[in-house]
């Protein structure tokens, strides 16, 4: 796969996109259409305490998670990307999808806030390798350039 040509696609969906939701919803519709062997894709963005489903493409989602519980809110708490090579492995695991094997999750960074998590799971173990994990970080640093955080969602 060639993440170069794919990082180049993304920049050119989202460089003139002013509203916020619009922006994250290409971007999963992006990854879910180019990305084989995931069963999810979207995000979940903080606010008021809670990280609260925004944008996806996948199966009827979990629509709250706290912070520190489960994959997205430890991701969101330490503010960093996280793999997961066999979720059924995590206690602190929250399965929406029976299906999921493997999850990544990726903060999406405004300064030093995390905005929201972008969250992906695949039906397979092991399914996000270095490269694929290098390339989403790169699609999120994408999405944190083109998202204007002052102008809140739409």
């Amino acid at each position: 796969m060639d993440y170069k040509l794919l990082l180049n696609s993304a920049e050119a969906l989202m460089k003139d996109e002013p509203n916020t939701l619009s922006l994250l919803s290409n971007a999963a519709a992006f990854i879910n259409d180019h990305i084989v062997d995931l069963n999810w894709v979207g995000f979940y963005l903080y606010q008021d305490g809670k990280l609260t489903l925004g944008p996806f493409q996948g199966k009827v989602a979990c629509n709250l998670i706290l912070p520190g519980k489960g994959v997205v809110g430890t991701g969101f708490l330490k503010k960093e990307t996280i793999v997961v090579d066999n979720v059924h492995l995590i206690d602190n695991h929250i399965a929406c999808d029976a299906n999921s094997m493997s999850e990544v999750v990726i903060p999406i960074m405004n300064q030093d806030a995390c905005f929201a998590i972008f969250d992906l799971d695949a039906p397979i173990e092991k399914r996000f390798d270095t490269a694929l994990v290098d390339f989403l970080q790169h699609f999120a640093r994408l999405i944190e350039k083109n998202i204007d955080f002052n102008k809140g969602l739409i």
